[in-house]
């Protein structure tokens, strides 16, 4: 083979190999996260990534870039192979007569809550934490409110504004410095310094500006020293600082004088700017979508889960940085030791493997407290709840005095940076003759309530309208359900299921969708009366009809169908089709080698048969038990085949012979799906105590032998999803970093329990005295 002339070629191909001597690709050499692309839109900037390239060098920025969900978040919770020492390092480094510069003010900014690793981080952290709680922070709502009410008092009967400008920059800094206690004073300053301060750590500023942002970054520094000897005067004072000067005295090998000195300016960077930045970007995403406004509007209750869908969608923190401490693998990919990441969690936020419909703002998205904007693990963001609070009690106070406000005609423009972003005007309009408060002043009065530190999923309902109501069998129906207020669905996949609220938010029962994931307009479910109701079938067959309104949540899936698997077996028993259905019909599309078995009491009895025959032909094999035919179960999975899924719902009796018929099968190859359990019940006499150790809390709890892990967290008030409470949905998993597990849910499949690594805190329990959980 001859050796090809490279002498011809326009391409550094030497430059082209990363660190690791893997090629980079045009994508990855492409990469700058101070392009306009990027600053306008992080997540659309890297979709390219997280569907081809999850992980990658930028031989631009010298760092490898991380865009997925799963992989940003093992970056964050593996804080020791991962350092976030390099968290506030400058990235892009500063010439000698900047350096001197900053050296003339004595800038030393060091280490905070942000940067440093273990053991001093946790320690600090627990000293630190009690004014961040939701119990202490609701002292500060009403302070909240005034201000927002004043800032926007200064505006309402303009009909425009920039409310980056006359608000959204300067009531958060006032709230912040309120928290922090420091006197409203030196604003103007405060404002510059502090975009200085961006520029300076997380920008690329250019050669000539870097000595002007060095005098900024000095002087904000020594401003934050001048206050913090001020705050030593009145350490009884109320304040976040105060907090730390008085806990100086009982931790002064903790709380040193200059980790407080960092930590003043730091605090004020962190709970004005990213804070300012993240009502904004609420606001935009909101704005631009008028139906979704008025829905906010119309109903206030939505707020906050509006507010955790706009962090997730529109977030103001992008990406943070952490450095390999050892060689490690991320996403597959090889990490040598002393490796930057720069881990995007805007994209994981629109990471579709874990947000279906990632691109849309869906305030009744029941997973949208998942987002990583506030981080996760140890550092996880301190201030989450504060910043919560002020977007809660922002939004309230828009919703109710300017329903008719709407985006005026504008390019955004974002200061360019890798990390923190937010458009620098937001230019609204509206009519001051239609402000609702003229008309009815006593508006001004209401207020709805601020829900902080709770997970969006046992709160988000969506209201739905049932369209049409079709008999199936004797004794099954087909429900079409659309949107109350008309708008498409949020997307699903096979598998996936949703929660509907028979009759009242206490009585929630769980059905499959089974009709087709690509109509957006509806979503199908077939209810089966059992004659063992506990109530949810029997509301639907006996009181549900055509034009009702009911509320729902999800949907989710914990089901998946394996769309890169050679070949597709599908098992069902009865109702158990309903999920079974949407899967063929997918394998169907996608031109799979597949079949079904559909066993049932009789063809009459036999929910979507008909449908299913038209469909899919000679791959359905269908066994009535009236006509003598049944499922040879042991004949059919005889012999384990290659690359081959299996996929089965229907009765307990049926699902347990097939987990003994499938024994010799490589694991994960049966993916089942119960819909039907016993509530779980704890006989203490049968059962013992144990301990559950929090890695990423830093807390260890009892759990009574009469008590799940799930309530002995609630207790603490240790946020954690939950639903149905039986093991059935899958919504309290958790993953497991120690111990053994005593698996008693319907959900994980074989594999799944045997690994140890994962559990569902509602029912199940540990084997012996201890469980590690990564909480």
């Amino acid at each position: 083979m001859s050796t090809p002339d490279t002498a011809r070629c326009p391409i550094d191909h030497a430059a082209m190999l990363g660190p690791t001597g893997c090629p980079i690709s045009p994508g990855a050499a492409a990469f700058d996260p101070f392009a306009d692309g990027y600053q306008q839109s992080p997540p659309d900037y890297l979709r390219w990534s997280r569907e081809q390239e999850p992980v990658f060098y930028s031989p631009k920025l010298g760092y490898w870039v991380v865009t997925r969900y799963d992989d940003v978040k093992a970056v964050f919770r593996d804080h020791q192979t991962f350092s976030a020492s390099i968290a506030l390092e400058k990235i892009t480094p500063t010439a000698d007569e900047a350096n001197a510069v900053l050296a003339s003010y004595d800038y030393a900014m060091n280490r905070t809550l942000v940067n440093e690793e273990e053991p001093a981080h946790m320690a600090r952290r627990r000293v630190l934490i009690q004014p961040f709680t939701p119990e202490a922070l609701a002292e500060h709502e009403p302070m909240v409110r005034r201000v927002a009410r004043e800032y926007v008092d200064k505006f309402i009967d303009d009909g425009r504004a920039d409310l980056v400008d006359q608000m959204l920059w300067e009531a958060p800094l006032t709230i912040g410095l309120h928290f922090l206690g420091v006197p409203e004073e030196d604003m103007d300053q405060l404002r510059q310094y502090s975009i200085a301060h961006t520029v300076n750590t997380w920008g690329r500023p250019q050669p000539e500006e870097q000595v002007a942002v060095a005098h900024a970054v000095g002087n904000f520094w020594q401003l934050s020293g001048k206050i913090l000897q001020k705050m030593r005067q009145n350490p009884d004072a109320p304040g976040w600082m105060p907090y730390g000067i008085c806990k100086q005295k009982d931790y002064p090998e903790v709380v040193t004088d200059s980790y407080l000195h960092s930590m003043m300016m730091a605090g004020i960077v962190a709970s004005h700017e990213t804070t300012a930045n993240g009502i904004a970007n609420a606001l935009k995403s909101l704005l631009q979508q008028p139906d979704v406004w008025q829905e906010l509007c119309d109903d206030p209750s939505l707020i906050p889960s509006a507010v955790e869908e706009c962090i997730r969608h529109n977030g103001s923190v992008a990406a943070w940085r952490r450095l390999a401490t050892r060689d490690a693998v991320v996403g597959g990919v090889h990490i040598p030791a002393g490796a930057k990441l720069l881990i995007v969690m805007s994209s994981a936020n629109h990471d579709e493997r874990h947000f279906a419909d990632a691109g849309r703002v869906d305030i009744r998205r029941d997973n949208a407290s998942d987002h990583l904007t506030f981080g996760y693990g140890s550092h996880q963001c301190m201030g989450k709840n504060l910043a919560r609070l002020e977007l809660q009690v922002f939004l309230q106070e828009f919703t109710k005095r300017l329903p008719h406000m709407r985006l005026a005609e504008q390019r955004f423009d974002y200061l360019p940076n890798t990390s923190f972003r937010g458009p620098k005007h937001l230019w609204v309009e509206w009519d001051p003759a239609h402000n609702p408060e003229r008309a009815h002043p006593a508006i001004l009065a209401q207020q709805q309530p601020v829900r902080l530190g709770e997970p969006s999923r046992q709160t988000v309902t969506r209201p739905m309208r049932v369209e049409r109501v079709t008999r199936l069998t004797d004794d099954t129906v087909l429900l079409r359900l659309v949107a109350a207020n008309g708008q498409p669905l949020p997307k699903w996949q096979p598998g996936a299921h949703i929660d509907v609220e028979c009759g009242s938010a206490e009585l929630s029962r769980q059905y499959s969708l089974c009709g087709d994931p690509a109509d957006s307009g509806a979503y199908e479910i077939a209810v089966l009366r059992d004659a063992a109701s506990r109530g949810g079938s029997s509301w639907v067959h006996e009181q549900l009809k055509e034009g009702d309104r009911l509320r729902i949540r999800g949907p989710r899936n914990h089901f998946r169908f394996d769309e890169s698997a050679k070949k597709a077996v599908f098992i069902a028993g009865g109702i158990g089709i309903t999920p079974i259905a949407a899967m063929a019909h997918r394998a169907r599309l996608l031109g799979m080698d597949y079949e079904i078995h559909y066993s049932g009491r009789s063809r009459k009895l036999m929910p979507l048969l008909d449908t299913l025959i038209a469909e899919h032909g000679a791959r359905l094999h269908v066994y009535p038990k009236d006509e003598g035919h049944r499922a040879d179960l042991t004949a059919l999975l005889a012999t384990p085949q290659p690359e081959v899924r299996l996929y089965a719902c229907g009765p307990e009796r049926m699902l347990g012979a097939l987990q003994a018929c499938t024994a010799h099968w490589p694991d994960d190859t049966l993916r089942v799906e119960h819909f039907q359990t016993e509530p779980p019940t704890l006989d203490p006499a049968k059962e013992h105590a144990f301990e559950v150790e929090l890695k990423d809390s830093g807390i260890t709890l009892p759990v009574r032998a009469d008590q799940t892990i799930l309530s002995a967290l609630k207790a603490a008030n240790i946020d954690v999803q939950s639903d149905c409470c039986e093991g059935l949905c899958g919504s309290c998993e958790v993953r497991v970093l120690g111990g053994n597990v005593d698996h008693r849910d319907l959900v994980l499949t074989r594999g799944e329990r045997d690994a140890q690594d994962r559990m569902m805190v509602c029912c199940s329990r540990a084997v012996g005295e201890k469980l590690v959980l990564e909480l």
